[in-house]
């Protein structure tokens, strides 16, 4: 719609403006509707007190000296904006702060609390207060910097629940509409946080009191560490000899007279493999080694400091140092903010003392850091590595090289070792095939026992034996004569037996029985010598080579 002319005429004398002009010029026309028109008049309400409204927490900018210039207009884009009225009515009953109505929750349907904080903020919290003390020790400790009552996971976790300015500020607002009403589990212990002095300066200086042993440790050690490492591997005798054989083999296989080589190389020795065996250039390396210095050792129970080395990442533990120092320094101003709220100087002394003392430790520990990383590279340096390259090795990198070739070495030797071991053993075994055991040294030392028997027994002994042989070659004798003998005379001689022992006495009728089972014996064996069959034993004992054999191949 056109505007009205009569309405763009002002209330004092002279001539209305043309009506074409006007209606040509819309735009203009409204920025003078909106110019002549009288501001309205003040609301009913606007003496009365405002309304608690929503909160915008913004950041507001701040205004620049001059406006400047740029590509895209003079000035910022919100020194241009035109102003703009708005309803404050209409907002204040829009945007009223309902935190009355939002705060109160019913529990159970008979008592009521007040709760500000969201369901995720307030569960974090009363998870966290299941590990802690009670609230009231909770700010007593924090104020005397109990280490008994609060451990230092329960600061840590203290740290990540401190209440923010907001939170402080709703939970009030809340606390002051509602007098009545007890505040919940987590709002109560935020408010009570928030009523200490110097929350976050006091507990970031008690959480760096707490922690500053270990943190100390974590880069003193690894340092004590590099530095006995360093030593022990210059020392090392069988490493040494390990470098040389390595040296030697590879200026014959290259054909050159090198005079050394990077012990970067030391990590490619265990995939260069001959072409014969496929053994690798490790494996024939330990051989040698073995072979020449028999005394040499296996090198990585040698050197336990390169190994802790090799897990340590330095490079962090350079930014953990100076992490420390930044930490230090800032727990000074933490304890200047306390110190403004702490009235007790017993308290104040102990923690100045004990900054003082943390910063001399730190000082200490800086000049060790950097002179054992000075001795690295000089250890390096000592190692063959150029020293244009020198800076540029990780010590990680090269204690992890080092250590994962001394554990490969130690298998190959004991590999190695293995192998000699049964070669020596099958050697031994050459040696006394086809003899007796009698004729093995093992077994004329166990002869030649100093317990042996005097020769006097031995010749008695002897002689016995010979009696008893000649004996018994009589009685055989007497016995094939007999067998010689035809059936008739062997009846006769039994009846002669027969008759003959009818007339002697006990005595000889008990020898008589015993030379009737003996000739029974010898008959039966001369009439049917192959009437046992061998069979069964020889099929037992063929089932027992079976049996043998299969044990062997097993």
């Amino acid at each position: 719609a056109e505007p009205n002319p009569a309405a763009l005429r002002s209330p004092g004398p002279g001539p209305a403006p043309s009506p074409k002009v006007l209606l040509s010029t819309p735009l203009y026309c409204t920025a003078l509707v909106q110019i002549s028109v009288p501001p309205p008049p003040p609301l009913l309400g606007a003496s009365q007190k405002k309304k608690k409204t929503v909160k915008l927490f913004w950041k507001e900018l701040k205004q620049a000296d001059g406006p400047k210039k740029c590509r895209f207009g003079r000035g910022t884009v919100w020194a241009s904006l035109d102003k703009v009225a708005v309803d404050t009515a209409s907002l204040e009953h829009l945007f009223e702060s309902k935190g009355k109505e939002l705060a109160v929750t019913k529990v159970d349907g008979r008592r009521t609390e007040i709760l500000v904080l969201d369901s995720k903020r307030s569960n974090a919290i009363n998870i966290g207060m299941t590990v802690l003390p009670a609230i009231h020790v909770i700010k007593s400790a924090i104020l005397s910097f109990d280490e008994f009552a609060i451990s230092k996971e329960g600061i840590e976790k203290i740290l990540t629940m401190t209440p923010t300015e907001e939170e402080k500020q709703k939970i009030q607002e809340a606390q002051l509409a509602n007098p009545d009403l007890p505040l919940g589990t987590a709002e109560q212990f935020l408010l009570t946080l928030a009523s200490i002095n110097g929350l976050t300066p006091r507990l970031q200086l008690w959480a760096f009191k707490l922690n500053y042993e270990a943190l100390e440790k974590e880069i003193a050690e690894p340092l004590f560490d590099l530095k006995l490492g360093m030593e022990q591997l210059a020392s090392n005798q069988t490493f040494r000899r390990i470098l040389a054989t390595l040296l030697a083999i590879g200026n014959f296989l290259n054909s050159s007279n090198a005079k050394g080589f990077e012990l970067s190389y030391l990590e490619k020795v265990v995939e260069v493999k001959d072409t014969v065996h496929r053994q690798s250039l490790l494996h024939h390396t330990c051989n040698l080694v073995v072979e020449n210095y028999p005394e040499s050792s296996d090198v990585y129970s040698e050197i336990p400091a390169i190994t802790r080395s090799a897990k340590v990442d330095f490079e962090l533990l350079s930014e953990n140092l100076v992490q420390l120092e930044r930490r230090c320094k800032t727990s000074w101003n933490n304890l200047k903010v306390v110190a403004k709220h702490e009235t007790k100087a017993a308290l104040k002394n102990k923690l100045t003392d004990f900054l003082k003392d943390c910063t001399q430790r730190i000082i200490i520990l800086k000049v060790v850091h950097r002179r054992v990383i000075n001795r690295f590279h000089s250890f390096l340096l000592f190692l063959g590595q150029p020293s244009s390259s020198v800076r540029d090795v990780k010590v990680t990198n090269f204690c992890r090289i080092i250590s994962e070739f001394a554990l490969e070495y130690r298998t190959t030797r004991e590999r190695v070792l293995t192998i000699k071991r049964k070669r020596a053993a099958h050697r031994e075994r050459t040696k006394t095939r086809g003899k007796m055991i009698t004729e093995t040294e093992k077994f004329s030392g166990a002869v030649s026992h100093p317990d042996s028997p005097s020769p006097v027994s031995m010749a008695a002994e002897a002689d016995q034996d010979q009696e008893e042989h000649e004996n018994m070659k009589n009685l055989l004798i007497s016995r094939s004569s007999t067998l010689n003998c035809d059936q008739r005379g062997l009846r006769r001689s039994r009846a002669i037996r027969s008759k003959t022992s009818t007339k002697d006495d006990e005595t000889s009728s008990q020898d008589d029985a015993t030379d009737e089972i003996m000739d029974r014996l010898v008959k039966s064996v001369t009439q049917n010598p192959s009437g046992r069959s061998s069979s069964p034993k020889n099929r037992k004992r063929s089932r027992l080579n079976r049996k043998s054999r299969e044990y062997e191949f097993t």
